[in-house]
């Protein structure tokens, strides 16, 4: 898509956008010398520099004016995607009452709900899949919005998403599960709520389990999850490593102590 030069007009329009200001707008698109869906060299319109600046009234206007709602950067994004980056509860719910596509996603693969999933913008993702967000779209990556959110920690994302029925165990290219990567953050709230879906403890594609990345950063409480859930600590990972192994190789006493505890619990 080749970018035609920008007017001084164009110029002052993306600023009116940009700074809110309406009056601006409404000026310059009466005036008849500049189109209301003019671009700037990244393919930027006033309605996506409305949507991303929070300016709902400038959003409102815009669309009055014909302004194409689904317009892509060339990056991929539009107006919607960065009101959901951003969290514009408003300006998204505006947009897909206008007719926003809700899945147009980014050059990399990421939709709109990957980035309110990504952010921790609760409302947003909420309203995206009322409006025909497929949940589980993936990224260039194969990474899905519950992959994104739990490796971010938002616990409230997690929930939703998996009540709205999210596969558990959406893996990202590189055979990692969303458990897999909490575990190895640390993510204590995002491991509960992944257990309640029964995610797959057992050997991932990436040669490892959830408890080896518990065990390989040492967190004790998600440890401690993962076996009550029935983990195996003496499962060998792809290397023939088991997490018992890893813990002597630490020489981390309480993790060890608490890993071989369950294996003679078993």
């Amino acid at each position: 898509m080749s970018m035609k030069k920008e007017t001084p007009s164009d110029v002052r329009l993306h600023l009116a956008a940009v700074n809110g200001d309406v009056r601006s707008i409404r000026r310059l698109l009466d005036s008849g010398r500049v189109h209301v869906d003019c671009q700037d060299k990244e393919g930027t319109t006033p309605l996506i520099l409305s949507a991303a600046n929070g300016h709902v009234e400038c959003v409102q206007e815009l669309l009055e004016q014909g302004a194409n709602i689904n317009c892509q950067r060339l990056t991929g994004t539009t107006a919607l995607f960065f009101a959901a980056q951003a969290g514009f509860m408003h300006i998204a719910e505006i947009l897909l009452e206008n007719g926003a596509v809700a899945d147009t996603p980014s050059i990399d693969g990421a939709s709109p709900l990957f980035i309110a999933s990504q952010n921790g913008h609760l409302e947003v993702a909420q309203t995206l899949l009322s409006n025909g967000a497929k949940v589980d779209q993936r990224r260039l990556d194969g990474a899905t919005p519950l992959w994104i959110a739990s490796q971010m920690n938002h616990a409230c994302i997690v929930r939703f998403l998996l009540k709205y029925g999210a596969q558990v165990d959406s893996l990202r290219r590189n055979g990692a599960t969303p458990l897999f990567k909490a575990c190895h953050k640390g993510h204590i709230d995002v491991v509960q709520e992944l257990l309640k879906y029964k995610p797959n403890l057992g050997l991932l594609p990436n040669g490892e389990t959830a408890l080896h990345a518990a065990t390989l950063f040492n967190h004790q409480r998600v440890i401690r999850l993962l076996l009550l859930a029935g983990a195996s600590p003496s499962l060998p990972n792809q290397d023939g490593v088991t997490s018992i192994d890893l813990a002597i190789q630490s020489k981390n006493k309480p993790v060890i102590e608490l890993l071989c505890s369950h294996l003679t619990e078993r």
